[in-house]
């Protein structure tokens, strides 16, 4: 059996005290462990620190990788204090193990010159409600857990990377990220982000590309501050002003369907019940034109057991500030024969088996997708038609289930688009499938 080593840095020490054993060891330490200015002891790594597979390493006093450091973890490194990356901190990426703790028992300090790559990451602190200051750039390769503490990072300039495979669990009002949140590759995402202890998160697929990059930040605040609410499109009545997300598409070529969540406690009560000829919509801050643009959308009802009764989702064709809106119903301009019944029940009794939209076949040059509630396209065809063409509830998209099998009970989102031969038109609006 090889040795493995629990160490503990201790204070003005100049070496690393060996703590237990085991199978698995820490191999190519060179440390060394300074007193600052203010007293306070400190780990420095000039060299090079590897905690291999099944080894603990827990550092008691504030860490800092100089520029020359490589910091490697393969198994388990718990933070108690402060944390400061100006070199390389990464993983060996042959297994999904490695995770790094920051379980601190006093407010922390993430910061550095350089990208704290972690595998996987635990946010623990219970020390006040905002225990972590981000003031660098840290990515998750693998899964990042927040347990307990908000992540803040807006006021320091931080930001969270997730990588391509890259998810979350357990986010919360308690834990989340205030500040930028970024997403590389096409998979489907909540952002976890959030702003003075209310965690409002923002929900697309990043497109079909594993290039693409998408960064969000929510801002509790009124946008009119910035973005003013008197210059707008016609159509829009009122511009939520308790709330708004930031979006931006840093890298790629596509427009997204965003979903962005309504909460009683923070979305102004007016957006839950609107009144006669008004409906909710996501409405777009457009840089050029300086004002307020309608991007439509509806309000879905979740599936049982579901979070966010109410998700209001739209196609969007930009990037920038959004919120959302209380507009002009709008009805279509011109009567045509087109008729969308959005009730789906796939169960082979021959009643509503297929999604119908009652004289598409009038219009042949036409293109229907429908997307699941958090914007992931499950459905997408051209030439729709009321026989051989059609949507049965079965996944043809790169959904959470796989091609070919069933969905499940639910609210879709559906945007048809067909030219009746003077112009080209456009619906959209919300598809329920039961499969009861």
């Amino acid at each position: 059996m090889k040795k493995k080593n629990l160490y503990k840095i201790m204070d003005n020490s100049e070496s690393i005290q060996p703590l237990g054993r085991s199978c698995a060891g820490v191999l190519g330490i060179v440390l060394i462990s300074l007193a600052s200015q203010t007293g306070h002891a400190q780990f420095v790594n000039k060299g090079n620190v590897k905690v291999s597979t099944g080894t603990i390493l827990s550092v008691y006093e504030n860490y800092k990788n100089e520029d020359s450091g490589n910091f490697v973890n393969d198994g388990q490194v718990h933070v108690f204090q402060d944390w400061e990356n100006n070199g390389t901190v990464t993983y060996s990426g042959d297994s999904s193990k490695g995770k790094t703790f920051f379980t601190g028992v006093s407010e922390q300090i993430i910061e550095g010159t350089q990208v704290s790559d972690f595998q996987n990451i635990l946010f623990e602190n219970s020390k006040s409600a905002v225990p972590f200051n981000l003031a660098g750039t840290i990515s998750v390769g693998n899964k990042a857990e927040f347990k307990k503490g908000v992540v803040n990072a807006d006021p320091y300039g931080g930001k969270v990377i997730f990588k391509e495979n890259a998810v979350h669990s357990n986010v919360s009002d308690a834990s989340f990220v205030d500040g930028k949140v970024e997403k590389q590759g096409d998979k489907a995402f909540q952002f976890p982000v959030g702003d003075e202890l209310h965690f409002r998160p923002s929900y697309h697929q990043a497109g079909t590309s594993k290039d693409n990059v998408y960064t969000t930040q929510y801002f509790y605040k009124n946008s009119d501050d910035q973005y003013s609410h008197s210059s707008k499109e016609a159509d829009i009545l009122f511009i939520n002003d308790k709330e708004y997300w930031s979006v931006t598409k840093d890298k790629g070529a596509e427009n997204i369907v965003l979903s962005l969540t309504m909460a009683g406690s923070t979305t102004p009560p007016d957006f839950f019940s609107p009144s006669a000829g008004t409906q909710v919509a996501i409405v777009r801050w457009d840089e050029t034109q300086k004002k307020w643009i309608n991007e439509g959308g509806a309000v879905s009802e979740p599936a049982s057991g579901e979070p966010y009764a109410n998700l209001l989702t739209s196609k969007v064709s930009g990037y920038g500030i959004f919120t959302m809106a209380l507009v002009k119903t709008v009805l279509p301009p011109v009567p045509d024969s087109v008729i969308v019944y959005n009730a789906l029940s796939p169960n082979g009794d021959g009643i509503n088996d297929t999604f119908l939209i009652k004289g598409i076949d009038q219009y042949p040059d036409n293109e229907v997708e429908i997307y699941n509630r958090w914007g992931v396209k499950v459905f997408g065809t051209k030439s729709y038609n009321e026989n051989d063409n059609m949507f049965k509830g079965y996944s043809d998209g790169r959904a959470t289930v796989n091609r070919g099998e069933k969905l499940p009970t639910g609210t879709y989102f559906y945007i048809l688009k067909y030219n009746n031969g003077t112009k080209g038109i456009e619906k959209s609006g919300y598809l329920y499938i039961s499969n009861q």
